[in-house]
C-alpha cells in the first residue's frame, strides 16, 4: 500500500497499480483508465445506461401536478438525486437476494436474466416516479407493482417455502435491504448525510414501504432499527438463486471491455460496504482497504455519473428536479 494517501491517489488516477493491490479497482484498468473513458464521453459504448436515462427522463415531470409524496423539501428529494446510486443499487440486490423467499420470486418470475439493465432501468423508473412524481402518478406506480406482485407466488426449491410477493414481510425485507443499502453508500461516499439526516431519510420513507402494502407501524424509522430489523430475520442464504443473480449483476452480459470494467470496479466496492456476516454467505473475499477509499471511489462514480448525465434527457431532468427544490 502506498505510504502517501495523496501520492496514492495521484497515482490511481492515472491508473498505475500501488504495491499490493490485489483488485482491479487499482489495477491500470481501474479509476484511471475509467476517468479517460469517460473523457471522451462516448456513450455508444456505455449503452447499459440508455435504458437508465429513458427511465429517468419519463419519471420527471416537466409539469408535476403537486408535490408528490415526499415534496422538494423533503431529504428523500436530497438522497435520491445522489450519483451513489448505482452502487447503493448495487448492495441493494446484494442484500435482498439474500432472502430465499424474495430471491425465488425474482428467480422465477422476472426476466432480470435476459435483461438485467432493462430491469434496472424499471426499478430506477419507480423509485423516481414515487419520489419526483406528483401524487397521482405516484400511486399509479405503486398500484401497477401491487397488481404485478398478485401473481408471483410460488415455492423455493431450497427451503421447501411457500412465498407469495403480496407477503409484508418480504416486501420490509426489500424495502430495509434498498434503504440501508443507500444510507450505508451515500455516507460513505456520497453527499453529507450525519445521524440526524439518515434518520429522517428512513422515516420519510417508511411511505414508500406503505405504498406497496407494508403495514406503516411494521416500517423502521431510525437507521438503528433498520438494521436491528435486518440483523433480526433468520432466515437469511445464499441460495444458488442468490449466487447466479449477483453474478449477473456483478458481470453483466452485452458489455463492452471498458464498460464491464468500470462495472466490475464498482461490484467490488459493494462487496465492501456489505455487512460481514452477508460477504461470509456469498463467499466474498474483503477487498483490501486501500480499495474501499473515499476519494477514489467518488472517481469512479463521477466517471460514470458523467457518462450518464451525457445521455439525452438526463441534465433536463436532473434541471427540472434542481429548480424545483430551489423554488
Amino acid at each position: 500500500m502506498c505510504a502517501d494517501p495523496a501520492q496514492g491517489l495521484e497515482r490511481r488516477l492515472r491508473g498505475d497499480p500501488l504495491p499490493g493491490d490485489r483488485a482491479s479497482f487499482a489495477s491500470a484498468r481501474g479509476i484511471g483508465l475509467t476517468i479517460g473513458i469517460v473523457s471522451a464521453v462516448d456513450t455508444a459504448r456505455l449503452s447499459p445506461l440508455e435504458p437508465l436515462a429513458k427511465a429517468y427522463q419519463r419519471a420527471v415531470p416537466e409539469h408535476a401536478a403537486d408535490d408528490g409524496l415526499f415534496g422538494p423539501r423533503s431529504i428523500v428529494w436530497r438522497v435520491n438525486r445522489d450519483r451513489c446510486f448505482p452502487l447503493a443499487g448495487m448492495r441493494s440486490l446484494m442484500l435482498q437476494a439474500l432472502h430465499p423467499l424474495a430471491m425465488a420470486g425474482v428467480a422465477q418470475h422476472s426476466s432480470w436474466r435476459q435483461d438485467p439493465f432493462g430491469r434496472l432501468a424499471a426499478t430506477s423508473s419507480y423509485l423516481l416516479t414515487t419520489t419526483y412524481g406528483d401524487t397521482v402518478s405516484a400511486l399509479a406506480a405503486a398500484a401497477w407493482v401491487r397488481k404485478i406482485h398478485a401473481h408471483v407466488r410460488g415455492v423455493d426449491p431450497e427451503t421447501g417455502l411457500s412465498y407469495s410477493a403480496e407477503d409484508p414481510d418480504l416486501l420490509l425485507w426489500v424495502h430495509a435491504g434498498m434503504v440501508e443499502s443507500i444510507v450505508t453508500v451515500v455516507q460513505g461516499y456520497g453527499r453529507t448525510l450525519d445521524g440526524d439526516d439518515a434518520d429522517r431519510y428512513v422515516g420519510e420513507m417508511v411511505r414508500f414501504a406503505e405504498i406497496v402494502g407494508v403495514p406503516r407501524e411494521a416500517v423502521p424509522t431510525t437507521v438503528a432499527s433498520l438494521r436491528d430489523y435486518i440483523e433480526s430475520v433468520e432466515l437469511r442464504q445464499a441460495t444458488p438463486a442468490a449466487k447466479d443473480a449477483i453474478a449477473v449483476v456483478m458481470n453483466p452480459p452485452d458489455m463492452d471491455y471498458d464498460t464491464r470494467n468500470l462495472w466490475s470496479d464498482l461490484a467490488q466496492v459493494a462487496v465492501g460496504t456489505l455487512p460481514d456476516w452477508a460477504r461470509e454467505m456469498y463467499g466474498f473475499d474483503a477487498p483490501p482497504p486501500e480499495l474501499m477509499e473515499r476519494e477514489p471511489v467518488r472517481q469512479l462514480l463521477g466517471a460514470l455519473d458523467l457518462a450518464f448525465e451525457s445521455l439525452p434527457g438526463v441534465l433536463e431532468a436532473r434541471q427540472r428536479i434542481e429548480l424545483r427544490m430551489r423554488a
